[in-house]
């Protein structure tokens, strides 16, 4: 009854709105745009970067991070399923070789090395930033594909804010987003939560499955692909944020973050399970809390800060079985705890405008337990099998930065790590960039790194299958490209870059099955990993109530293994890597008429092979796909608060897809958002 009554206020509230006298509504008035004019930010000497706006971010709220990169970089995102796990990898590379921080602090996972970003929702990040290749190391080391910066900040509110938005989609889905601000000259706080739910049963066509046609002898006349429900999908996911930030106004500055996570899913039976899911439980559990703790200190030419984080993360995995009495028995009971502290010391230094230097120690002290209480030993008697660890991840580094001239500017970065109780050798880079021509603010970049990555604790010490042996992973990577950007004020803006880009990546981890009946880790490939990558954006003025904005991308990257054969049998040498798409592509257009605004979103993915040798004769390929999402949205002003209405259609071609092999995908599905911010007289 209560979702009932939510989808009545949902349909009947707008018409009420539109039903009221035109004199209470201050619709909202189309500005002309102001040219703003700065100079290239000397921190970003020879950077190549992606940022997201809020706008982006927030352009769909109900959409993951991971939903956002899809539709607006050229990076892959791995995705197992609607609310399941979702994955990123630059320039051929793995998930493991991209490095996530959260307000500074790295939030990959010490276990596994990567993040899972279906679990950070868009409506919690307020700045986020892409680093391809190279730039990373101004960042992080480890991320020899890249990195990915998520951040947060003051809301600038004066007084107190309110904001609540009430999505209902396909497939019972229910979103729920609330944000309550304050603000005054020295305080900025605020308070966010997101709470989704949904039974998930989308229907798909299962193209693993066949059915055949008889006639009325029994004969097979015809077969067809069966139309099934997504089964076991089910899904709850809460978040909540909170935010304190205070400025002193004296050139100190603190904040404090705390974000915690619960979310119970089950993960979907694949397309290839001919089970009954009333015979079976497949369920994950887990419970994170973040916090990040700040402090800078400002004055004209210098700054220095510091930070203090911890993260705790406690993770359940039950997968039970019915053995045929009614008992559901447990085939796995894993259960993970991750406690992480983090600490942060940084400065930097200006001399005039020409120079910049930086320095920062960061540290990460994990302490991890894995643990499967599952496993039957000889004598019929439960065992516990695992791990418990600690490791240190210690990073240092120091950069300079100049501009002889305004044309020309270079920068040297030089980092080292310690991980358990190994070094890394120096991790070097250099940048350097140069205005080509100043009337159409053409410019050249150029980057050279050497990067390391380390064996997560999994790779090392999962039992059974980790190799304490490993290796660390290392490459060299060069980047190259030029940048432009023209219009004519009040009328458009065009801008758009092209960059090369090229790895050498030796001692490649890859897990792989053995003889003793487990799979295990090694160090097996030489990769070679290179491409193009391009992105344009064209926002014009069509008219005083017309603007249309587009915004695309294409990345072109092989990725192939240069490595030895293991076997005279390997087939896998000279071939793409498996789960790697050559081309990517992703275009983005808006189209806004006074308080109305219209969202296309379309997204492509060349063929995925799933198998290290190429070979397509079973289930090899996964084929390209297309995907195309529109957006309607209505805004309206009143005396007493500010109204949105949107509608969003996803997969609007009804485009039937695979992203990981087995993994179902849903076909069109529809999403309606009311959002209601009052307006308090502060």
């Amino acid at each position: 009854m209560k979702k009932l009554h939510i989808i009545l206020l949902l349909v009947l509230l707008p018409a009420f709105l539109m039903a009221q006298d035109d004199n209470d509504i201050k619709w909202y008035l189309s500005l002309p745009e102001i040219p703003i004019y700065a100079e290239r930010p000397i921190k970003e000497i020879g950077v190549q970067q992606t940022k997201f706006d809020s706008i982006v971010l927030c352009e769909n709220i109900a959409l993951s991070v991971a939903d956002v990169l899809t539709f607006n970089s050229s990076i892959f995102v791995k995705n197992y399923g609607r609310a399941t796990l979702s994955t990123v990898a630059f320039r051929g590379t793995s998930a493991s070789h991209t490095q996530v921080s959260w307000n500074g602090m790295k939030i990959n996972s010490p276990m596994l090395g990567m993040t899972d970003f279906s679990m950070i929702p868009s409506y919690f990040i307020d700045d986020a930033v892409l680093l391809h290749g190279t730039s990373s190391v101004n960042e992080t080391g480890g991320g020899l594909g890249g990195s990915v910066r998520l951040s947060t900040k003051p809301a600038k509110n004066d007084g107190f804010g309110l904001q609540y938005i009430q999505g209902v989609g396909s497939f019972k889905t229910f979103d729920e987003f609330l944000r309550l601000t304050y603000g005054n000259d020295h305080w900025q706080t605020s308070t966010r939560v997101v709470y989704s739910s949904s039974p998930n049963d989308f229907e798909y066509r299962n193209h693993d499955k066949k059915e055949n046609i008889y006639d009325e002898d029994m004969n097979i006349i015809g077969q067809y692909y069966p139309i099934e429900r997504n089964r076991s999908g089910a899904f709850k996911d809460f978040h909540f944020l909170q935010e304190a930030y205070y400025d002193t106004k004296k050139g100190d500055r603190f904040g404090f973050n705390a974000w915690y996570i619960n979310s119970n899913r089950e993960l979907a039976m694949l397309t290839v399970d001919y089970g009954d899911e009333t015979e079976f439980e497949n369920r994950q559990k887990e419970n994170t809390f973040r916090s990040v703790m700040s402090w800078d200190h400002i004055k004209e030419d210098w700054k220095v800060g510091a930070k203090a984080g911890y993260i705790h993360t406690k993770m359940n995995y039950d997968y039970k079985r019915d053995l045929g009495n009614g008992v559901m028995a447990h085939m796995i009971q894993s259960r993970s705890k991750i406690n992480t502290f983090y600490g942060n010391i940084e400065g930097e230094y200006y001399i005039g405008k020409k120079w910049l230097f930086t320095a920062s120690v960061n540290a990460h002290q994990h302490f991890v337990e894995s643990r499967d209480k599952s496993i039957i030993q000889q004598d019929g008697n439960q065992a516990t099998v695992g791990y418990r660890k600690g490791r240190v991840e210690l990073t240092n580094s120091v950069s300079a930065k100049w501009r002889p001239v305004d044309r020309l500017g270079m920068s040297v970065v030089v980092r080292e790590e310690l991980v358990g109780t190994e070094w890394s050798p120096v991790i070097p880079a250099f940048f350097i960039d140069g205005v080509i021509s100043k009337r159409g603010d053409v410019v050249a970049k150029a980057s050279v790194s050497r990067n390391y990555r380390f064996p997560t604790l999994n790779d090392l010490y999962f039992m059974p299958g980790g190799n304490p042996d490993l290796k660390k992973e290392n490459g060299w990577t060069y980047d190259a490209g030029v940048s432009f950007a023209v219009g004519k004020e009040g009328l458009y803006l065009l801008s758009g870059s092209a960059n090369w880009f090229e790895s050498y990546i030796h001692d490649w981890i890859i897990w792989l099955p053995t003889t003793k009946g487990f799979f295990s880790p090694d160090n097996i490939k030489d990769v070679h990993a290179y491409g193009i990558e391009l992105k344009g954006n064209l926002d014009v003025a069509l008219s005083n109530d017309w603007n249309l904005s587009l915004d695309g991308t294409l990345s072109w990257t092989p990725s192939i293994n240069e490595g030895e054969p293991r076997s005279p049998a390997d087939q896998s040498v000279g071939k793409q890597l498996p789960y790697v798409p050559e081309v990517s592509s992703s275009v983005t257009g808006r189209l806004s008429w006074k308080t109305w605004s219209f969202l296309y979103k379309w997204c492509y993915y060349s063929e995925r092979y799933t198998m290290s040798s190429n070979d397509i004769s079973l289930t090899g390929k996964l084929p390209e796909y297309y995907m195309s999402n529109i957006a309607l949205e209505k805004t309206m002003s009143y005396k007493w608060a500010d109204i949105s209405i949107k509608g969003a259609v996803n997969n609007l071609f009804d485009e039937e897809y695979l992203s990981v092999l087995s993994r179902p995908m849903p076909g069109i599905n529809f999403e309606v958002f009311l959002g209601i911010t009052p307006k308090f007289k502060n």
